[in-house]
């Protein structure tokens, strides 16, 4: 199987990424989204400090923006990996996470899941969120 060069994705509906990495990579069909956090794409400021729900529901809607401009849906969404700054906020986050993958999933097929509980690259983040999608024929 060739699947073709590794390719930069790029949206302005989600924040700019770091100089040290790209918003997303596709390669043929297999997209990685790098870590998303709860992130302005307008303004690149940090929103929500101390709402863990806002904060997952904001991170997620990064992450998907970057997801369709690299031409997938949510439903091809295999994996979600979500960083957590604390053990206390899982029932919080995972209500907000389960609410917004209910509405965008159509097949009822939901993305595979883990939580890591760990310390983030900035004091106001509470959540952040990666995926690996693959691009449906």
């Amino acid at each position: 199987m060739t699947v073709g060069p590794k390719v930069a994705v790029s949206t302005s509906d989600a924040p700019a990424p770091a100089h040290t990495f790209h918003q997303g990579v596709r390669r043929g069909p297999f997209v990685q989204v790098s870590g998303q956090g709860p992130v302005d794409p307008e303004t690149s400021e940090y929103l929500f400090p101390g709402d863990v729900a806002a904060q997952t529901t904001r991170t997620l809607r990064n992450v998907l923006a970057i997801v369709e401009a690299a031409g997938a849906t949510f439903d091809d969404i295999m994996m979600l990996r979500v960083y957590l700054t604390s053990r206390d906020d899982f029932p919080i986050m995972n209500e907000a996470y389960g609410a917004f993958v209910g509405e965008h999933s159509t097949t009822g097929v939901l993305p595979s899941r883990t939580t890591v509980f760990t310390g983030l690259p900035r004091e106001e983040m509470l959540v952040e969120i990666d995926a690996f999608a693959i691009v449906a024929d």
